[in-house]
C-alpha cells in the first residue's frame, strides 16, 4: 500500500524540471535580493498539493512526528520525510538549489562569509552528510483552527543552505482561512521589519534561512530573518518545505 501511495505521488514529475526552469527567475532573484522572500507562483499543480498532502496519515513515509506545543514552537504538527523522499520532492530539492546556488554563493561573498556551495544539491549533501548531518529535512506541515508555527530559523547543523522553499498546498479561503506566511527582519539598531506574503494553492515562497545582506549607506550588514505561520481561523492548512541541508 505505501509503494502504491508514492508512486501516485510522482505521476507528473516528467515536466517539473522544465516548468521550474521555466520560472522568472531574475524576477525571483530581484525579489530575494530587495525583500529576502520571493513567490514561485504555481510551482506545483492542485492535483499534486493534494497528493502530497494525503501523504500526511502514512507514517512508512516520515521518519518523525513533532507536535509543536510540546516544545514551544506554537501549535499544530509536522513530520519530516524518511529517505528515499517522494520522487516529486526528491526532484524539488536539487532542481531549486540550482536556481538557488549561485544567490547563495554570492550573498555569502557580499557579507564576508568564506563558504560556498557547490553547484550540484548531490555534491552539497555529500557535504553534510560527511559532517554528520544525514538526515532528511523535508517537512509536511498540518494546521487545524487555532494553530500557528513562532517566528523560527530551520538550521539543523553546522552546513546550513541559506534559502529554503515552502509550499502551500491548501486552498485558501475553501480549505482553511487565516494561516499567512510571516517573515520578520531584524535590523541592526533598528526595529524588525514584518512581511507578510500571500500564497495561492500551489504557489512557493523562496527566503532566507538565517540572514541575508543589505547595502547599506556606509557598505553592506547583514540582517537576521525568521519565518512562521500566523493563526489558522478555520480548517486545515497543508504546507510543504523543502530545506536542502540536512540534519544531524
Amino acid at each position: 500500500m505505501a509503494i502504491a501511495k508514492r508512486v501516485s505521488v510522482v505521476d507528473q514529475t516528467a515536466d517539473l524540471v522544465a516548468h521550474v526552469d521555466a520560472l522568472d527567475w531574475p524576477q525571483i532573484t530581484a525579489e530575494l535580493d530587495s525583500q529576502g522572500c520571493a513567490v514561485l507562483k504555481s510551482l506545483l499543480t492542485p492535483d499534486q498539493c493534494r497528493a502530497i498532502a494525503a501523504l500526511y496519515p502514512d507514517d512508512a513515509h516520515f521518519r518523525s512526528r513533532i507536535v509543536m506545543g510540546r516544545h514551544g514552537f506554537g501549535r499544530g504538527e509536522y513530520k519530516y520525510f524518511a529517505y528515499p523522499l517522494p520522487d516529486l520532492i526528491a526532484q524539488l530539492r536539487p532542481t531549486l538549489y540550482a536556481h538557488l546556488q549561485g544567490i547563495a554563493n554570492r550573498w555569502n561573498e557580499a557579507m564576508g562569509i568564506d563558504i560556498r556551495y557547490p553547484a550540484t544539491h548531490a555534491a552539497f549533501l555529500k557535504r553534510c552528510h560527511e559532517a554528520g548531518q544525514a538526515r532528511p529535512t523535508p517537512l509536511l506541515l498540518q494546521y487545524e483552527a487555532g494553530d500557528y508555527n513562532c517566528l523560527h530559523q530551520d538550521l539543523y547543523g553546522e552546513h546550513v543552505f541559506p534559502l529554503q522553499v515552502a509550499i502551500l498546498l491548501s486552498e485558501p479561503g475553501r480549505d482553511f482561512t487565516g494561516g499567512e506566511f510571516v517573515l520578520t527582519e531584524q535590523r541592526p539598531r533598528m526595529q524588525s521589519r514584518a512581511e507578510v506574503v500571500p500564497l495561492a494553492q500551489g504557489d512557493a515562497v523562496a527566503f532566507a534561512v538565517h540572514h541575508r545582506p543589505v547595502q547599506g549607506t556606509r557598505g553592506t550588514y547583514r540582517v537576521n530573518l525568521r519565518h512562521g505561520v500566523s493563526r489558522i481561523r478555520s480548517g486545515r492548512r497543508h504546507t510543504l518545505g523543502v530545506i536542502f541541508h540536512d540534519a544531524k
